[in-house]
């Protein structure tokens, strides 16, 4: 019997990009949940300040909900699901980012059949990845306290997509232009900003009027004030809080394409 020749031939080329995208995302997204730093800022820190500032009366914050007097985890539960995309988008995204291309990966990554757009795709779906863990331990953990929610869940959604493309696009403009120390180091020191002036836990209300005009326009503040309104006051479609999330896409994500440097 003649043996059948060309069976283990093999065949070279590059794999569907469907598939390299997945397989690029699930190594973003272990690479992150074993990385007990990105931990630290992704899911402990969020969850630890949520539960304090619901436990113990640090700030006076407003509690009035669509249903009633409310409790203060009704306002904090919203901003906190805020830093938690920030957390991840931008500053997590924007350090690992940077250090990637300070070590030669994303040059290397770069020159792969991978197409470059496809490997930042990759980090974008473990970005998503990672927020969807951060959302559902959150929303657990505040229920968990006595969260009353409100509004159309459609409405979150977008937000929080919107939220998430927005604050991508600037960590992957600071990853892409400084220096990786520097971006460490900038990526940190805005979120502790962004954490004290976007109304995360302190009331925009709390800051003088000239000042909240400024930070009613961030990112973070947008996106909190927008899913506070959505999830404690049971409002409608946040339109105005949208409006600044896509002129903060537009901007962070162009301004990537335009600067972002491999090397």
């Amino acid at each position: 019997m003649s043996a059948t020749t060309g069976v283990f031939t093999p065949k070279p080329g590059a794999a569907p990009l469907s598939r390299m995208i997945r397989a690029q995302a699930l190594l973003e997204t272990k690479m992150l949940l074993r990385n007990g730093e990105q931990l630290l800022l992704t899911v402990v820190i969020p969850t630890l300040l949520l539960v304090l500032f619901s436990a113990v009366d640090i700030v006076a914050v407003p509690t009035g909900t669509a249903g009633g007097k409310g409790k203060s985890v009704d306002f904090l539960a919203p901003g906190i699901l805020a830093l938690a995309v920030m957390s991840t988008a931008f500053t997590g995204q924007a350090i690992a980012t940077g250090f990637e291309r300070r070590y030669g990966v994303l040059k290397r990554l770069g020159a792969s059949p991978l197409p470059r757009w496809a490997l930042m795709t990759a980090k974008t779906c473990s970005v998503l990845v990672t927020e969807v863990l951060q959302i559902v331990l959150l929303t657990v953990v505040a229920f968990a306290l006595g969260w009353s929610p409100h509004g159309n869940p459609v409405w979150v959604v977008l937000l929080l997509i919107l939220g998430t493309a927005a604050f991508s696009g600037l960590g992957l403009l600071m990853a892409g232009t400084l220096k990786a120390e520097a971006t460490l180091a900038a990526a940190n020191l805005v979120f502790l900003l962004l954490l004290v002036g976007g109304g995360v836990i302190v009331p925009l209300e709390k800051f003088p009027g000239a000042l909240q005009s400024v930070l009613q326009l961030l990112p973070i503040s947008a996106l909190s004030d927008g899913l506070r309104d959505v999830l404690q006051h049971g409002a409608g479609l946040p339109l105005a809080d949208l409006g600044i999330l896509a002129v903060w896409t537009v901007l962070g994500l162009g301004a990537a394409a335009r600067f972002f440097r491999w090397e």
